[in-house]
């Protein structure tokens, strides 16, 4: 595996210990733009930066991440294997607040971030969604730290992330990750850390995976979304009418009017920057979000040449309960193979 500090310089990302500090003047890298051919043999001048859309991407690819100052608060639960506790942790701004369980007995152990699915943010409360998952994890020896997101529980607002397609989302996971490898925290192994969304948290995974390859050793996704957000928005806010469909029309028009920046936006034209295994748990019953995404998405990996795994649950709904811990023992497995 390449020392962690080798993964995050190669895609743009620093450690800021320091609240508040910024990556002060450095220019970051651009992201990749489609090469252009000279229209004759002369030495051409140096091509012009493509203009990079604030809401893209590509956008997030440019930008100096920053993730620090992990703190552990209130303790929440004490189990015979695991301590809970609330926690904050700084993200390019923003205090984000979560949930840690940390394991019982002598360290360092492999962390994992979760990021969970859709749940109403005036309803959340810290640590809600992924319950069994952060439960399970934790007893068998990983340090499980779940992300509440911005706009959830205790996180600072962020009045335009829905606006902004929620990718405000994947910071946060970033800024998780690299608050986990600069804690300093002894129970914490930061060269091995593991990343693993459910629903719309899937979605927050694929575009961690192609904004920040190598910050994390492996990925798993539980009944995704889908890897394009225009299929999303036709699928769960078009049909119900939500307002906020009207604003994003308006602000970046439609996929048939602009498309360049739907495909901006969409994990999926990048994947081939992706460099950690992905592990794609599917139900063939699943009618919240249809299996086809899943397929797609596994498809467009491994005509790219990743490591993708889609394992498809005959009868098996959103959410995983009959056959949810043969899925985890294959999450476990997985884990226990990419984080040594």
């Amino acid at each position: 595996m390449r020392s962690w500090r080798t993964a995050c310089a190669a895609a743009g990302l620093t450690l800021v210990v320091a609240i508040g500090c910024t990556g002060g003047g450095d220019d970051p890298a651009p992201a990749p733009t489609p090469k252009e051919t000279s229209p004759s043999a002369r030495p051409s001048p140096s091509p012009t930066r493509k203009p990079v859309h604030p809401v893209s991407l590509p956008a997030l690819m440019n930008k100096k991440h920053q993730g620090s100052d992990l703190r552990l608060g209130t303790v929440l639960a004490r189990t015979e294997a695991y301590t809970s506790y609330r926690v904050t942790y700084e993200s390019d701004g923003l205090t984000i607040s979560g949930l840690m369980n940390i394991p019982r007995g002598k360290g360092p152990f492999p962390a994992l971030v979760l990021a969970h699915g859709y749940i109403d943010p005036d309803v959340y409360t810290t640590g809600r969604g992924l319950a069994r998952e952060q439960d399970l994890l934790a007893r068998n020896g990983y340090v499980v730290l779940h992300t509440d997101y911005r706009n959830h529980a205790a996180s600072d607002d962020d009045p335009d992330n829905d606006l902004n397609l929620r990718l405000g989302y994947t910071e946060d996971v970033i800024g998780a990750a690299l608050a986990l490898r600069d804690s300093g925290r002894p129970e914490i192994d930061r060269d091995r850390l593991g990343l693993l969304g459910r629903s719309m948290g899937g979605g927050v995974v694929y575009n961690t995976l192609v904004v920040a390859p190598g910050l994390f050793d492996a990925a798993v996704v539980f009944a995704p979304v889908s890897s394009r957000p225009d299929e999303n928005i036709d699928h769960f806010q078009r049909p119900e009418g939500d307002p906020l469909v009207a604003e994003i029309d308006a602000a970046y028009g439609t996929p048939e009017r602009n498309p360049t920046f739907w495909r901006e936006v969409s994990p999926r034209t990048y994947v081939d920057r992706v460099t950690e295994p992905l592990l794609i748990h599917h139900g063939t019953a699943d009618d919240t979000c249809p299996i086809a995404w899943s397929e797609r998405t596994a498809a467009a990996f491994t005509e790219a040449g990743k490591s993708v795994e889609l394992r498809r649950y005959r009868g098996e709904g959103h959410t995983f309960y009959p056959q949810w811990p043969a899925s985890m023992d294959a999450t476990m497995e997985f884990f226990a193979r990419h984080l040594r």
